[in-house]
């Protein structure tokens, strides 16, 4: 999905950004955590998936809360307090002639969406919490145990430091990092972050849980390390019929580890229909591609050039996996694992990844199958995989093999072919018949 137009509300003197995507039955504005930037949003796939998925049953709004992204920034020494965002939430509302919607709050974006249900329950349909609270966990600890973190955070921000706390399952991932570190910067400065965080410590909304008739939905991950599980136990049991659904993960941020499990639970509270189950297994072509002699390369330009060399070579694969309609799955260190529907698409995006690369001064092997594969969330797995890496293993410096079977399926489209002859596979049952794309390098 292409990033959607942002726009301006005016909140008193301040102006909040905001976008409208999709245009499904219900309202449903999504209130964001510490900080957030409405258009670097769109450039992690992971979080656009969950705007899009949230977008696909709902008219869905999205907002900068003032000071951070590209809202109107403020004072450090004038923090909005939670009755100033809340004007903020109606102010989007009625910029995009919203009179009644969900609120679905994230986090630190859960408090005041709590607050906003029991103030103004005829513009609330339902409210939805995730990772949230009611009384932030830090706020037990004396300030100067607080002090510490604050100065840690203070200078490690910008540096994606934080992800390790809030998605650790993608600590190892640079990609993502370096986008974390991206939607930290533009998020929020230095000093406005430890300045929320200070604002976000000292909110208790206990006392307003009891007051709230709205329907609500209440979701947590049972092993996320930010915010403990037991606050989102205790909104359920104070909350008047509150639903609550506690996930397994480690991650905070939903649209890490398995957000299909949360997406599921929201569709489902808000619309009365869960969706239904993705196809556990799809015929599709496998991609595997590597950089020839990584290590030694590796070695030769030291941890920061290898890093940003693997950074030019993602940038101009996935400019022709766009091209070429081909799904990236993941990253495998010095490579790619992705999907295509037709073979030929996919040996044709192989031979243009191949010859980019000549400006970066590498080569590739890149091995195509396919087969039925077993969908896994946002992986794949299952036998047509395992080929697909043995036969990118066989494949010669910048060479594009395929099996047998990918070649079968692309006649008539022109491409050409060298038989390499017949080969058994590490660990594949049956010998299988390799073929070199002509001109594959």
């Amino acid at each position: 999905m292409q990033t959607p137009e942002t726009r301006y509300a005016k909140s008193g003197d301040v102006n909040i950004a905001y976008q409208v995507v999709g245009d499904g039955p219900l309202d449903l504005v999504l209130v964001p955590g510490f900080a957030s930037h409405l258009e670097v949003a769109w450039e992690e796939p992971s979080l656009a998936r969950l705007l899009s998925r949230l977008a696909s049953f709902s008219r869905l709004i999205t907002f900068d809360k003032r000071g951070t992204g590209l809202s109107d920034r403020v004072s450090l020494n004038e923090l909005p307090t939670l009755e100033q965002r809340m004007d903020d939430v109606r102010a989007v509302m009625d910029a995009v002639g919203s009179e009644r919607a969900a609120l679905f709050g994230i986090s630190e974006g859960g408090p005041m969406s709590v607050l906003f249900a029991a103030t103004y329950p005829e513009r609330t349909s339902a409210l939805v919490l995730y990772g949230s609270y009611a009384r932030h966990p830090a706020q037990g600890l004396a300030a100067e145990q607080r002090q510490p973190f604050l100065d840690a955070m203070e200078r490690s921000w910008g540096q994606g430091m934080a992800m390790g706390m809030f998605a650790p399952s993608r600590a190892e991932d640079h990609q993502f990092k370096q986008w974390w570190a991206r939607f930290e910067r533009l998020g929020a400065s230095p000093g406005a972050a430890v300045a929320i965080l200070r604002m976000a410590v000292e909110i208790d909304i206990r006392h307003v849980l009891p007051t709230i008739r709205v329907p609500t939905l209440i979701l947590h991950r049972a092993e996320e390390r930010a915010v403990p599980v037991e606050g989102a136990r205790y909104m359920a049991e104070h909350i008047p019929g509150a639903k609550y659904v506690e996930l397994p993960g480690i991650d905070h941020c939903p649209w890490v580890g398995d957000s299909d499990a949360i997406l599921d639970e929201i569709q489902e509270f808000l619309t009365g229909v869960r969706p239904a189950p993705e196809p556990d297994r799809v015929l599709a072509t496998v991609l595997f591609t590597d950089i020839v002699g990584s290590t030694e390369k590796a070695a030769e330009l030291g941890d920061r050039q290898w890093h940003h060399l693997l950074d030019s070579y993602y940038t101009l694969a996935r400019k022709e996996l766009d091209l070429f309609r081909g799904r990236e799955i993941k990253t495998t260190g010095d490579g790619f694992l992705a999907t295509f529907d037709g073979p030929a698409r996919g040996i044709r995006c192989a031979c243009a990844i191949s010859g980019s690369l000549g400006q970066l001064g590498i080569a590739i092997r890149a091995g195509l199958h396919t087969g039925e594969c077993e969908v896994m969330g946002e992986d794949i797995g299952g036998i047509a995989v395992h080929i697909g890496a043995r036969v990118a293993a066989e494949a010669a410096e910048g060479e594009v093999l395929v099996s047998s079977t990918v070649k079968d399926l692309v006649a008539g489209s022109g491409l050409e072919f060298t038989d390499r002859g017949t080969r058994r596979l590490k660990g594949v049952p049956d010998e299988w018949r390799l073929f070199a794309v002509a001109g594959g390098g």
